[in-house]
């Protein structure tokens, strides 16, 4: 057995990814929370300064844009509406939107597993324009909508896409009388005692701001040119709007291992639910599978992802959520009992992110202590 606690074996693993990969992703900080053995307890650890370049130490308690694991909240609760007879994930958008007739035909359950073939309205050169324009400007999930061609034929096979989710915050609006923020509020934050998780559609309060560390975009990817004017800034100020059901939810990484844990083995979801948010496609083909291998490595569920690990030793459920300025992933590891989730403070280039490594580090230090 090491002979340092594993609190500070995992602090060091931070502190040599934040010192290591800090010029080259802009992090300037770094925290994560691992859930052992089915404890609602965490084990949480931070390293870094919460300014790039500063001096203010980062706390176990620091907030994150969580990114697209807010989709696994959107997922949940329309699946709850499901299990209230409120809709049925096999409708299409033309019974419930049928502003949109170009997409009558496509599923709530294409909308939240990828296969819809919407493209998604975050990769336009118009959004990215009006984002660099005018970053503290709310714009509605109907806008961020509005920026992809109802008419265009549809793309085939699994297409990521955030403008799916934003389909399925207005079908959520629509079936519950309630903004979005109102059905996350009451049926995931204020229901699982999320003391940590926020959620706003415009620009967040001080109040949350000052608890978030300072985010920073640094992406230089070629598709990620129309961008290019934000590169350097931190992003915390900004509207997160843009995001919404698709990617909006603020936390920390202690929240996120409690939420995943509710959402894989709690009461959240009904067992005909949890089944359908399980129930996987592959990420090359975008058709059923019964899960991930060697040969087909990714696979989609409802909101929620597996990959296959060969260093964890098979499959396992994961999330890699990303803003503009912010990265937040989990695993959770079934065989084990296990989750992990971290949190840095950019957007590199795809090539720079090298958070994936980072989770195996703190996995084989968890395995060093024992713990897995």
């Amino acid at each position: 057995m090491p002979q340092t606690t594993l609190t500070d074996a995992l602090t060091l693993d931070l502190q040599q990814y934040v010192s290591s990969r800090g010029a080259a992703e802009h992090i300037s900080a770094a925290s994560l929370s691992v859930s052992l053995h089915g404890q609602p307890s965490t084990i949480d650890a931070a390293a870094g300064t919460t300014t790039f370049g500063g001096a203010t130490p980062v706390t176990t308690g620091a907030l994150f844009q969580i990114g697209s694991n807010t989709k696994a909240v959107t997922a949940t609760i329309i699946l709850q509406l499901e299990a209230e007879n409120k809709l049925n994930i096999n409708q299409t958008v033309g019974q419930w939107l049928p502003q949109y007739p170009g997409w009558s035909s496509v599923t709530i359950r294409q909308l939240l597993n990828m296969t819809s073939g919407i493209a998604t309205y975050d990769d336009t050169p118009a959004w990215e324009s009006d984002y660099v324009a005018s970053p503290t400007a709310f714009v509605s999930a109907a806008q961020l909508v509005a920026y992809i061609n109802p008419n265009a034929p549809l793309q085939s096979g699994w297409v990521y896409s955030n403008t799916g989710y934003e389909l399925a915050q207005l079908i959520i609006e629509k079936a519950t009388g309630n903004s979005y923020a109102t059905e996350v509020q009451n049926r995931i934050i204020n229901a699982l005692g999320l003391h940590n998780t926020y959620y706003d559609a415009n620009i967040y309060p001080a109040s949350v701001q000052s608890q978030m560390v300072s985010g920073y975009y640094n992406n230089s990817d070629p598709g990620s040119a129309g961008l290019a004017a934000l590169l350097g800034r931190d992003v915390k100020p900004f509207s997160a709007s843009w995001a919404q059901a698709a990617g909006g939810i603020v936390s920390s990484p202690s929240d996120l291992t409690r939420w995943v844990r509710a959402l894989y083995q709690g009461t959240v979801l009904a067992p005909t639910q949890r089944g359908e948010l399980m129930t996987l496609v592959s990420q090359a083909t975008g058709t059923p599978v019964a899960g991930v291998s060697v040969s087909d490595p990714r696979a989609f569920g409802l909101g929620v992802a597996q990959t296959f690990q060969p260093a964890i030793g098979g499959p396992i459920w994961f999330y890699e959520g990303e803003t503009l300025g912010y990265r937040m992933l989990y695993t959770y590891l079934p065989a084990q009992d296990a989750v992990i989730a971290i949190g840095v403070n950019s957007q590199p280039s795809g090539s720079a992110d090298q958070i994936g490594p980072l989770v195996l580090a703190v996995y084989q230090t968890l395995k060093a202590y024992n713990q897995l």
